[in-house]
């Protein structure tokens, strides 16, 4: 994990609200579908003024830790907000400086070993600490890039 310095970005997408023990039970995950709606095709052509073609999600509104629960947002990047398509949101997501992960070889799985191992750094004190204010996942054609806020 690095330390870098992550740029202010918009996102416009679909929400959720869950929790980690949540989407380890099938009966009650709510990503699964989510990242089913976001990557369906065209699922973002009618958002004006994207950035790029990545797929972008945003954990947010943390209730506590990686045990509480929280917000993602799945997305597109825009450079402004537009009026919202109806059952999008936008959210802000403030720059400022990240622990960066780049998260390489087959997904899901790789990013699934990914989280784990920012959790095992949480619970074992790892410097710098997470701020669980606002974290990015980064999805593009070479893997996901994942920053968490400190």
């Amino acid at each position: 994990m690095n330390v870098t310095e992550r740029a202010e970005l918009l996102v416009v997408g679909f929400a959720v609200r869950t929790t980690n023990v949540d989407e380890m039970d099938p009966a009650r995950a709510k990503l699964p579908v989510l990242w089913q709606r976001a990557g369906a095709p065209g699922a973002f052509a009618h958002v004006p003024g994207r950035v790029d073609e990545n797929l972008y999600a945003v954990l947010t509104d943390y209730e506590s830790d990686h045990h509480g629960a929280y917000t993602q947002i799945v997305g597109t990047a825009v450079r402004t907000v537009p009026r919202l398509p109806e059952g999008m949101v936008a959210v802000r997501v403030p720059g400022g400086q990240s622990l960066k992960l780049e998260v390489r070889g087959p997904l899901p799985q790789a990013l699934v070993e990914a989280w784990q191992s920012v959790w095992k750094h949480t619970e074992s004190g790892g410097t710098p600490p997470r701020a669980f204010t606002t974290d990015l996942e980064v999805h593009h054609p070479d893997g996901v890039d994942l920053y968490l806020a400190i």
